[in-house]
């Protein structure tokens, strides 16, 4: 089987780290490059546990690329501990055996990765935009070789997260965003309208728990915890929710499971003002044949849900690939 090329960005919170360790159960998936950035957490902090996944996961040789540190409105980060914890596994603290180096900048390595695998490559940024709108102003006729683009991002017509109208990657750095979505070709977009679906019903991962103790499987056994540390936040928020929406999980496993989406393709642009519609995802819907003329990009409508969450059950249940 060919595995699909990805080079993941994230900013390290709890579901970006399960999207990343259904990544590495995978048979399908071959993560070339990891980029850390600051977000859920610090890049500091994200780079630990990005060290630290890698490590027990034995993917050491995968590379690990320092990405930005704040957004490029320039504004100080503001992180969220108390839904992901301090290091972005909840309540799990990242031994590691090799310490990063305190000052990591390497963001030049996006441009050899890309090199490598250009045309097979795909980006899954589930994170703020701002490294990949770096690289999109950095490195443009590179970029342009990139087979597609996942992003985990924006809310249409649908409440956000981060205020009343915008979702928190969106938001976080409206600039980036909004750079990306002007610039870079085929995306395909994952808002809030149904990664807030995602959400695995707390029997499978009871189910899941139990086995991966009865096969003594210790990578395995960090995802109830993170999980429910992660759902418990969101439980306290919103009382009607079942659990802790995996919004980040949901676009990975979207790279090789295309079949199970709905998508529709619009015109799309990001509010960069500074008002009450920051970061605001605006895509033309009207039924005209005259549209808006923004950048076109798919959006995701809907997915099959009952089979993500039988797929990522049976996926975390398979020997993870040493």
């Amino acid at each position: 089987m060919i595995k699909k090329k990805v080079l993941f960005i994230g900013d390290f919170g709890i579901d970006d780290i399960v999207a990343l360790l259904f990544a590495y159960y995978s048979e399908k998936i071959d993560i070339v490059g990891v980029v850390v950035d600051y977000g859920n957490i610090s890049k500091e902090n994200a780079t630990r546990t990005a060290t630290f996944i890698q490590e027990i996961t034995d993917k050491t040789n995968i590379t690990i690329i320092g990405g930005a540190v704040r957004p490029l409105t320039g504004e100080n980060p503001t992180y969220f501990p108390e839904i992901h914890g301090e290091y972005g596994m909840g309540p799990i603290y990242p031994k590691i055996k090799v310490e990063p180096p305190s000052e990591f900048e390497n963001f030049h390595q996006i441009s050899s990765v890309i090199t490598e695998y250009e045309h097979e490559l795909t980006i899954v940024n589930v994170g703020r935009l701002t490294s990949l709108a770096t690289a999109i102003v950095l490195y443009p006729n590179l970029m342009s070789k990139v087979k597609e683009i996942y992003i985990m991002g924006g809310a249409f017509l649908y409440p956000g997260n981060a205020s009343p109208v915008a979702e928190a990657n969106f938001y976080s750095d409206h600039y980036a965003a909004n750079l990306v979505l002007t610039y870079a070709e085929n995306v395909k977009i994952f808002p809030l309208n149904i990664t807030n679906y995602a959400i695995i019903p707390e029997s499978k991962l009871n189910e899941l728990d139990v086995f991966t103790k009865e096969t003594d499987d210790k990578i395995g056994q960090m995802l109830k915890p993170m999980i429910d540390y992660y759902s418990n936040w969101y439980k306290k928020r919103d009382p009607s929710i079942t659990g802790g929406p995996m919004h980040d999980l949901l676009a990975l496993w979207a790279t090789v499971n295309h079949d199970a989406f709905q998508f529709i393709e619009k015109p799309v642009k990001i509010d960069t003002s500074n008002g009450d519609a920051r970061g605001l995802s605006i895509g033309d819907f009207r039924p005209y044949k005259e549209l808006a003329k923004f950048p076109i990009h798919s959006i995701a409508i809907r997915f099959d849900y009952d089979y993500f969450v039988s797929d990522v059950i049976r996926t975390f249940k398979s020997e993870l690939d040493f």
